[in-house]
């Protein structure tokens, strides 16, 4: 049985790495954030937070993987992106103080760390390097949701699956084998981050398996041939 944390304080020092917003605090700010901010436990398929709420603080993730995504036409979801270790959600209705977007929902048994709209723009109001790395994660939002939308009008299904499989395997890495991504998506969730539908998910999967691209191990993910699937991309 897993310990429950969201009774004791969530060291920031843990999950830092250099591509999180909270990297260019100093040790002392991150002992200081680690007293000041809460956590919960969240379990698979629990919902962080939801569309078309207000926000009250920002999120960071301590361990787990989330998804957010947005329902869209005739209740369809659209997965907008993923995230894991050490990154934030819920920045872009805080700081443009508007309702969410989108709605964030744990793939997977996940801890979340919680700092108050008054903490956050403390904090943030004192650091200048914090400033400046909100301003590159919402840069780097823009760049991969036009991104994502170029991959859309111009990329088949196949080429969508391909590329969706590459940016898991950046994003999440490997498992200890070297080549089972680590991370499990169903194949609606897969489809719904590719922006392909479920049907065409499932056999485009069983295509790739057959040309000895990937293998599936129910929801589990084994790339074989990674050039093979950067190739699709660029011809």
């Amino acid at each position: 049985m897993k310990p429950d944390l969201s009774k004791i304080p969530l060291s920031c020092q843990d999950c830092t790495n250099n591509s999180s917003t909270f990297s260019c605090l100093s040790s002392e700010e991150k002992d200081e954030l680690s007293v000041d901010k809460g956590n919960n436990f969240y379990k698979k398929g629990q919902t962080i937070f939801y569309e078309g709420n207000h926000p009250h603080g920002l999120y960071c993730i301590h361990s787990g993987k989330v998804k957010i995504s947005k329902l869209g036409e005739e209740g369809k979801e659209q997965i907008l992106r993923l995230a894991g270790k050490a990154e934030t959600l819920g920045y872009r209705a805080l700081l443009g103080n508007e309702p969410y977007k989108a709605t964030a929902t744990a793939l997977e048994d996940s801890y979340v760390c919680y700092l108050s709209k008054r903490q956050f723009f403390e904090l943030i109001t004192k650091n200048n390097n914090l400033c400046l790395n909100m301003i590159h994660t919402l840069a780097d939002d823009l760049r991969d949701s036009e991104q994502k939308l170029l991959d859309i009008s111009q990329l088949t299904a196949k080429e969508r699956i391909s590329s969706a499989l590459l940016i898991l395997k950046d994003k999440f890495g490997y498992q200890e084998d070297g080549k089972t991504i680590d991370v499990k998506l169903t194949r609606r969730e897969l489809g719904e981050f590719s922006g392909v539908t479920t049907e065409t998910t499932i056999r485009t999967l069983s295509e790739l398996n057959k040309e000895n691209v990937i293998e599936l191990k129910g929801k589990e993910i084994q790339i074989l041939d990674e050039k093979n699937l950067t190739h699709r991309l660029h011809h």
